[in-house]
């Protein structure tokens, strides 16, 4: 009886429609969906990252790089490092946060590549010198020896063990493409040309008008440019700027004819050709940061992208694996005492109502240090062409 009671005061509620607002509606093919997404995100994963088994794992971020070799550099091809720990001569500090660190040794890059011929690539090494990687490549030339046979180079994006690199730096080897002609071949033919001419008379005037001439000549030549351009426009290869097409992305750029590459090394950069006239005697290069400097055409540079392109999106995950580098920690001005900082000295965290300064004097946030006038930025270098972005300009590209 009173089961039946209990029965018959339950409040028998409709069903609803819809889920309430706080409630999610599942699926019943959501987990594999999601099992099957999680796999392709960390298959296509550009970095490789740690089971946060410690705090220093947490935050650890390497770029994927697993065609590094993983032994030791060629000893012949280092030199050892000593240490200065930023100090001069004379003790003083000249460069600061440096110091400690593992011992390194320094590689041997061939910046300048002036060595001809065919080079095979034998592996991709790491550098603990310098943010890109680093190529061993051996020459082909069974009479070459010592740094001649295997040398070190700036490893270009793309580049993998088994590729061929080739320096063009003294420019296209005769014979190289049948019916091409350098610059300098090509004056001198018309300078000859022009020495050994007679006089024209009106029967042969139409002969030289270039008009009337047939153009198998220049479609040849045209050819061979072609030609030229596909077997030594590749990523790695050395070329002086008159050879190298507008737009090409370019690195380890030289300032003189006969100097190594200075100019666009560090992981992850390039410049790009902008104008390259055959009468001029300057090429306009694109720099990574966005300025635009004349370049004489004699000087070289590489084919391609600098490896190591995520280098700037990694992250050390703790203080101690900077120190592992020669890293030492930046201290803030208004911890210091009041002989070694501006900001320093004091009770508290307070700087006595000072404007924001670095630890020479000079102003920071955001003031300006450059000095008008011919060293200021106007004409202060005749090489440019157009200055890098600077302040909004910079945030609007």
């Amino acid at each position: 009886m009173f089961t039946a009671l209990r029965c018959a005061s339950r409040i028998v509620r409709p069903a609803l429609s819809h889920p309430r607002c706080y409630a999610t509606a599942v699926s019943s093919s959501s987990a594999s969906t999601n099992s099957i997404q999680a796999a392709l995100n960390r298959s296509t994963s550009l970095f490789k990252t740690y089971k946060p088994v410690t705090p220093g794992l947490r935050h650890l971020k390497r770029p994927l790089a697993p065609h590094i070799y993983p032994g030791r550099p060629v000893r012949a091809l280092t030199v050892a490092r000593r240490k200065k720990g930023g100090r001069n001569n004379s003790g003083h500090i000249t460069v600061r946060h440096r110091g400690g660190g593992h011992r390194q040794r320094i590689r041997t890059v061939d910046f300048r590549r002036d060595v001809e011929g065919v080079f095979d690539v034998a592996r991709i090494e790491y550098d603990p010198g310098r943010s890109a990687h680093i190529a061993l490549v051996k020459s082909r030339d069974p009479k070459a020896t010592g740094t001649k046979k295997w040398s070190y180079i700036l490893a270009t994006d793309g580049l993998r063990a088994g590729d061929v690199v080739q320096s063009f730096r003294r420019g296209i080897p005769e014979g190289f493409i049948p019916g091409f002609k350098t610059l300098q071949a090509a004056s001198a033919d018309q300078d000859a040309s022009a020495a050994h001419s007679e006089p024209l008379d009106q029967t042969n005037m139409e002969e030289a008008i270039p008009g009337a001439q047939s153009t198998e000549e220049n479609t040849q030549e045209s050819l061979a440019a072609g030609l030229l351009r596909t077997l030594t426009i590749k990523p790695g290869n050395v070329l002086p700027l008159r050879l190298i097409p507008v737009g090409t992305q370019i690195h380890n750029i030289c300032l003189k004819p006969d100097g190594p590459g200075i100019l666009v090394r560090s992981a992850g950069s390039s410049g790009q050709v902008m104008d390259n006239k055959p009468n001029e005697r300057y090429v306009h290069v694109k720099l990574q940061s966005g300025e635009v400097r004349k370049i004489l055409r004699d000087c070289c540079a590489t084919i391609g992208q600098v490896s190591n392109t995520l280098w700037k999106q990694r992250s050390l995950g703790k203080a101690g694996r900077a120190r592992w580098l020669g890293i030492r920690p930046s201290v803030r001005g208004v911890a210091m005492n009041a002989n070694d900082h501006p900001h320093g000295g004091g009770r508290g965290k307070s700087k006595s109502n000072k404007h924001p300064v670095s630890i020479w004097g000079w102003g920071t946030k955001g003031t300006r240090t450059r000095k008008p006038g011919p060293k200021g930025p106007k004409n202060s270098n005749k090489m440019v062409v157009r200055e890098r972005p600077r302040g909004k300009e910079k945030r609007a590209n």
